[in-house]
């Protein structure tokens, strides 16, 4: 099913991704994967939520680890690449555009935990704080775009907010 998922995300970044602007927007891309890739390094024994495979290519996905190496390497360009290569100028349609982004993530995890068990939630982590987390990271994207030192000044206080709110031990660290 994850496959089924990462491929709308792969079509939806070719019908409307900004393709011809990639170079404009590889800094922000490499940035979304830094920061989850961060997230796993640190968390590898204490993470917050873990994806699993339940219906199809359950052999060629077979645990969190490579489903989330398939959306590093395909939902977020593509959803940079709409995301940003589409942002509007108006204020009012930049809060709709950010609205609709945080609404379609959201209801992706609503799906996957709920009806279809593609990921589960661990450490008191549940929607409420996936929802806040996703309003941090979309607008955290069009800051890193316009203003990368301060995304990553932005990100490390909001990880260790997260750190701190979860009670992470340090010795879960590898």
């Amino acid at each position: 099913m994850h496959i089924l998922f990462n491929a709308l995300f792969l079509a939806a970044g070719v019908k409307w991704g900004a393709w011809r602007r990639w170079r404009e927007f590889y800094p922000t891309i490499l940035y979304f994967i830094s920061v989850d890739l961060l997230k796993n390094y640190l968390l590898y024994n204490h993470l917050m939520w873990t994806y699993q495979e339940t219906f199809f290519a359950k052999s060629l996905l077979q645990n969190h680890t490579f489903i989330n190496l398939m959306i590093m390497a395909i939902v977020y360009p593509s959803t940079v690449l709409i995301y940003l290569g589409r942002f509007p100028d108006e204020r009012w349609k930049q809060i709709l555009w950010l609205a609709l982004w945080i609404f379609v993530y959201w209801i992706v995890e609503f799906i996957n935990l709920k009806f279809l068990n593609l990921i589960n939630h661990h450490h008191g982590w549940n929607m409420g704080w996936s929802l806040l987390f996703l309003m941090v990271m979309f607008p955290m994207l069009r800051i890193h775009h316009k203003n990368p030192l301060l995304a990553w000044f932005l990100s490390v206080i909001f990880i260790l907010f997260l750190w701190n709110v979860f009670d992470v031990p340090i010795e879960i660290m590898k």
